[in-house]
C-alpha cells in the first residue's frame, strides 16, 4: 500500500505541459515550395477549396526539439506544427526551468487546478456505456442507413467514391485481417496508419481497446446480406490517438499530431469518437464552462484543421446524463459537426451529451444518428450492438463521405450547412437533437437545385458583343459547364465557370448568332447572343 501511495504521488509530481516556441526554420522557402511539407493531395484540396497555405504547415524546428530533449527531466511526447507547440511532461521546476531557452515563447501547463465533483461518476461514463454488449439479435444496418436516408444515395452510386477520412480512436485490432473488411482491403482502401501513442505504423495489434474496429465497422464495414456501413468505398487512414488504460493531457496532443499528418496527406474528412473533460489528475480537469469552443488544445487544433479545409465530425460524447451533461472537447468547436445519438424509433437517448450556454451563438450538438443499439462489427467480426454517440458520429460521418461524393464541388462549410439545413429539426433546433436527424439525400437535392436557381439569376454583357464577353453569376457551388455553339449547331467553345465572373475571349469568333448553353448536374438553360 506504501509503494502504491508513493507511486501515485510521484506520478502526480509529474506535470504536462504545452511549450510553445518562438519561430520555424526556412518559413519562406518552404511556403515558396509547398510540395516539400506537403503531399500533392493535400496542395489540391487547399486549392480547391481556396485554403490558403502558410506558416502553420511548416513543421516545428526538430533542432529545438532535440534539445528539449536533452533538458534535466523532461520528457518530449508529441509536437504540433499547427501550434508550434511540444508537449512534455516533468516537475513543475524542471518545466519552468524551459523558459530560460531562447527559442522557448511561452508555457502553458495542463494544471488548472480544478476541482469537479462526481470524478469517478463521469470518468466511468467514458468507456462503460460504450463498452456495453446489448444481447445480439440477428440483423443488419438497415435502420441506421434508413434513418439518415444515406440508403438512396448508395442507389445512385455514391458510397463514399473518392473521399479520404481520417479516423482517430484507440485501437483498430484485426483490421488487417477481418472478413467485415475484406472488401476494404481488396479495393485498395486501407491506406495507412500510425499510433502517435507508442510511435508504431503497427495500428492493428491489440493494445486494450477494440474500439476503433467497432467505428470503423460503421462506416467502412461489409458482409454480404447482413452488414453495410455508410461509407463502403471511401478511403481511409486509421490513426491511434488514445492512450488505453489512462487519461491524460498529452492524448490532446497526440490528437492533434494526427490532425496534421492528416491534413498533410491531404485529407477530407476526420471522424473521431473521443473527447476530453477530467483526467486521472484532477489538477488538469476542464469545467463545463470551458466547453465553450476556445479554451482546450484539441479544440483549437480541431479549428485549426476546419481552416485547413478539412470536414471534422465529432462524437458528441456520453455525459448527458451526469452532473457534466454538455458535449465534450473537441465536439464544442463551432466549426466541426457534432454528432448526438438517438435510438432506433429516433428518440433522444439519455446519455447523449447536451448543447449548454458555454456555446455561445452556436448550437451543439449539430445533429443526430442513431447511437441507441447502433449496429457494429467487433474484433472478433461478429455482428453487435453498441450503445454511444461513438457510434452515431462515424454512422453519420460515412453519410457525408457519401453526400459529398454527389456533390464534390461543395466546400466543406456548405456540406455542413446542407447536412443541418437538411435535418428534421431545422426550424427549431434543441440542446438534445441539434438540428435533429439529417436527410442526406434531401440535402443533395437541396445543394443541386441551388444551380437551378443560379442560372435562373445568370447575367451577360454586352449583347451584341465585339471582344469580350462578361458572364456573372450569383455564386459559384457546384460545376457549371458552359457551351457556345454556332449557327450550324457546331460546338465552338466549352469551358467550367469556376468564378464568379467569367470574361470569355470572342475576339476571333466568326460574325453571326451564336446559342450558349450552361448545365449543371440537375439543369441546363441555353441563352441566345450576337457577336459583330
Amino acid at each position: 500500500m506504501l509503494l502504491l501511495l508513493l507511486f501515485k504521488i510521484n506520478s502526480y509530481a509529474q506535470e504536462d505541459a504545452w511549450i510553445y516556441l518562438a519561430d520555424k526554420p526556412n518559413v519562406a522557402a518552404a511556403l515558396a515550395n509547398p510540395i516539400s511539407i506537403l503531399t500533392q493531395k493535400s496542395i489540391d484540396r487547399k486549392q480547391n477549396h481556396n485554403i490558403a497555405i502558410d506558416e502553420r504547415d511548416v513543421p516545428v524546428n526538430e533542432a529545438y526539439i532535440s534539445n528539449l530533449k536533452t533538458q534535466a527531466g523532461i520528457t518530449v511526447l508529441a509536437k504540433s506544427k499547427w501550434f508550434n507547440a511540444v508537449h512534455v511532461r516533468g516537475i513543475e521546476t524542471d518545466i519552468n526551468a524551459l523558459s530560460t531557452l531562447t527559442y522557448v515563447d511561452s508555457i502553458d501547463f495542463a494544471n488548472n487546478n480544478l476541482d469537479v465533483a462526481s470524478r469517478s461518476e463521469v470518468i466511468q461514463d467514458k468507456t462503460d456505456i460504450e463498452d456495453e454488449n446489448i444481447v445480439f439479435t440477428y440483423g443488419d444496418t438497415q435502420n441506421q442507413i434508413e434513418m439518415i436516408n444515406v440508403d438512396n444515395l448508395h442507389v445512385a452510386d455514391f458510397t463514399g467514391e473518392g473521399i479520404t477520412i481520417a479516423v482517430m480512436d484507440s485501437g483498430f485490432p484485426n483490421v488487417n485481417t477481418m472478413g467485415a473488411f475484406q472488401r476494404l482491403r481488396d479495393n485498395g482502401d486501407l491506406l495507412d496508419g500510425y499510433d502517435f501513442v507508442n510511435k508504431t505504423s503497427d495500428v492493428y495489434a491489440f493494445s486494450g481497446s477494440s474500439h476503433g474496429t467497432r467505428v470503423l465497422s460503421t462506416m467502412a464495414g461489409f458482409i454480404q446480406d447482413q452488414f453495410v456501413g455508410t461509407a463502403p468505398d471511401a478511403k481511409y487512414y486509421l490513426f491511434i490517438t488514445e492512450e488505453t488504460g489512462s487519461e491524460t493531457p498529452v492524448e490532446e496532443s497526440y490528437w492533434v499530431e494526427a490532425a496534421e499528418r492528416a491534413d498533410s496527406l491531404g485529407v477530407d474528412m476526420i471522424n473521431t469518437s473521443l473527447g476530453y473533460r477530467v483526467f486521472d489528475n484532477a489538477n488538469y480537469d476542464y469545467t463545463p464552462a470551458d466547453m465553450n469552443g476556445q479554451t482546450t488544445y484539441i479544440t483549437r487544433g480541431a479549428s485549426i484543421a476546419s481552416e485547413k479545409g478539412i470536414l471534422v465530425v465529432v462524437s458528441a460524447g456520453n455525459a448527458g446524463a451526469t452532473a457534466w451533461q454538455t458535449v465534450g472537447a473537441p465536439a464544442d468547436s463551432p466549426d466541426v459537426l457534432s454528432i448526438g445519438a438517438v435510438n432506433a424509433d429516433g428518440n433522444y437517448v439519455s446519455f447523449s451529451s447536451q448543447g449548454s450556454t458555454a456555446q455561445v451563438g452556436y448550437q451543439k450538438p449539430d445533429v443526430v444518428a442513431r447511437g441507441g443499439s447502433a449496429y457494429v462489427v467487433d474484433q472478433n467480426n461478429t455482428i453487435t450492438q453498441n450503445n454511444g454517440t461513438s457510434f452515431s458520429g462515424p454512422i453519420l460521418c460515412g453519410g457525408i463521405a457519401s453526400l459529398w461524393q454527389a456533390i464534390p464541388d461543395a466546400s466543406p462549410t456548405e456540406v455542413m450547412n446542407y447536412v443541418r439545413q437538411s435535418a428534421s429539426q431545422f426550424n427549431s433546433p434543441d440542446d438534445f437533437l441539434g438540428y435533429g436527424i439529417p436527410d442526406l439525400d434531401l440535402a443533395r437535392n437541396m445543394a443541386l437545385s441551388v444551380d437551378e436557381a443560379l442560372l435562373e439569376d445568370f447575367s451577360f454583357y454586352p449583347n451584341p458583343v465585339k471582344d469580350v464577353l462578361n458572364l456573372r453569376l450569383p455564386s459559384i457551388l457546384n460545376t457549371i459547364e458552359l457551351s457556345i455553339y454556332n449557327q450550324l449547331g457546331q460546338k465552338v467553345y466549352q469551358t467550367n465557370l469556376k468564378d464568379e465572373l467569367s470574361l470569355i475571349d470572342v475576339s476571333k469568333f466568326s460574325v453571326g448568332i451564336y446559342l450558349m448553353k450552361l448545365s449543371s448536374e440537375t439543369t441546363s438553360k441555353t441563352y441566345k447572343f450576337i457577336k459583330q
